[in-house]
C-alpha cells in the first residue's frame, strides 16, 4: 500500500486514482474536523470536499516536509477559520448523536443535551482555540501536530488549549 505522500506524488503527476485513494482515506476525518467547527453536516462536507480541491489544484506544489494529514489539518483548519470570518455561525438544534443500540432512551437524551451544550460552549470559543480544541479532542492529535497544522510553536498550542480549557470549565460548570 502506497504512502500518503507517495499517492501525493502520483496526483502531481496527473493520477486521479491516486487522488481517489487519498480522498478515501482521510475525507471522514476531515469532514470530522469541519464538521466540529462548524456544527453543520452540510457545511462540513462542503469544507471537507474544498481541501481536497485545494490540495488537488495545488499538488504539483506539495513538498513532503511533513506527513500529509498534517498538510491535509492546516489546509482544513485554514478553510474553516476563513469559513468563520466570512459567515457568522449558525447555532445548530442537534448534534448526530453517537449512539449505540444499548443505550437507554434517558441516557441517550441526556448525553444529546450535553453534546449540545458543549457544542454551544466550544462555539463560544475564538476561531484559533476552537481549531485547536478540535484537533486535539475530537481528532487526537498531538500538541506537536497541531502546532505543525496551525503553523504555530508547540507552545502556542499549550496556551490555546489551555485558555480554551479555562473558557470551558467556565461555560460548562453545571456539568
Amino acid at each position: 500500500m502506497a504512502s500518503d505522500e507517495e499517492l501525493m506524488q502520483k496526483v502531481a503527476e496527473g493520477k486521479l486514482d491516486a487522488f481517489g485513494d487519498l480522498v478515501r482515506r482521510h475525507e471522514a476525518s476531515a469532514w470530522r474536523i469541519a464538521y466540529h467547527y462548524v456544527s453543520d453536516r452540510a457545511e462540513a462536507e462542503d469544507l471537507a470536499q474544498e481541501a481536497f480541491l485545494k490540495i488537488f489544484n495545488t499538488a504539483s506544489r506539495y513538498r513532503p516536509s511533513a506527513r500529509f494529514t498534517t498538510y491535509l489539518y492546516r489546509v482544513i483548519a485554514n478553510l474553516c477559520v476563513d469559513h468563520h470570518r466570512k459567515k457568522s455561525p449558525r447555532y445548530i438544534a442537534e448534534i448526530p448523536p453517537r449512539e449505540s443500540q444499548d443505550d437507554a432512551p434517558d441516557k441517550q437524551l441526556l448525553s444529546g443535551e450535553r453534546s449540545i451544550t458543549i457544542q454551544g460552549a466550544l462555539h463560544e470559543l475564538p476561531d484559533r482555540q476552537r481549531m485547536a480544541t478540535v484537533l486535539r479532542y475530537y481528532e487526537d492529535l498531538s500538541l506537536s501536530d497541531i502546532a505543525e497544522a496551525m503553523d504555530t510553536s508547540y507552545k502556542a498550542v499549550e496556551r490555546l488549549l489551555a485558555r480554551a480549557r479555562k473558557s470551558l470549565e467556565t461555560s460548562l460548570s453545571d456539568f
